[in-house]
């Protein structure tokens, strides 16, 4: 069977700080730049750096490869209190999928695969929030991947506690698991090496996620 395991730890805003030197003025009749969305009050970013999306296969049934995908980025709406307001908006760039394996890597990009230069990025946006107990819920929405979209739910566990640094920006985790099956999702190799177990077909996901917000 084909396993991905995504870790999802909860997203982190930043705020990037303000210009320190006037903009040039636009060129005549360029349009106007449009400004930045503002990011309201409970609002998080992903914080890339600090965020991890791994992935585990089943190989010819005997053996489990494992992987990571890409940077991660995206929002999280979170009000700090309970975990029935949370709401998410991820991506996951999967040109830098690496199992350890540069021949592997070079194969799942391509054509044969993820295809990612068509379909770069993975995405995840939550619908709704259903509890499950011990510090636990599901998060549940529709999941992205290789062109084609499908409701899946996320076990998560989290959030942590908020972290409150000393110039006010604040920081929080979590982490999620799911698994999918590779072929609702178009994630096909040729007839041969689908007629014998050399890949399996789920795929167990987990995320592991750091938000900021200040």
């Amino acid at each position: 069977m084909y396993r991905f395991v995504l870790t999802l730890a909860t997203a982190a805003a930043i705020v990037v700080p303000a210009y320190t030197q006037t903009p040039p003025a636009p060129a005549p009749g360029a349009p106007a730049a449009q400004p930045a969305a503002a990011l309201g009050p409970n609002t998080w970013q992903v914080d890339g750096a600090h965020t991890a999306a791994q992935f585990s296969v089943k190989h010819m049934m005997v053996s489990t490869v494992r992987g990571t995908l890409g940077k991660a980025s995206g929002t999280i709406d979170y009000d700090g209190k309970s975990a029935e307001s949370i709401k998410a908006d991820i991506s996951i760039d999967i040109n830098g999928v690496n199992t350890g394996a540069e021949g592997r890597d070079k194969d799942l990009r391509s054509p044969n695969f993820f295809d990612v230069a068509t379909y770069p990025n993975i995405t995840f946006k939550s619908k709704k929030v259903e509890p499950a107990g011990g510090g636990k819920f599901k998060l549940i929405g529709d999941l992205t991947l290789h062109g084609v979209t499908k409701e899946v739910a996320l076990n998560v566990e989290g959030p942590s506690a908020i972290l409150k640094q000393p110039n006010g920006a604040q920081k929080v985790g979590a982490s999620a698991t799911t698994t999918i099956s590779r072929k609702d999702y178009g994630l096909n190799y040729s007839r041969m090496v689908e007629a014998a177990p050399v890949v399996g077909d789920e795929i167990q996901i987990q995320i592991d996620i750091e938000a900021n917000k200040r």
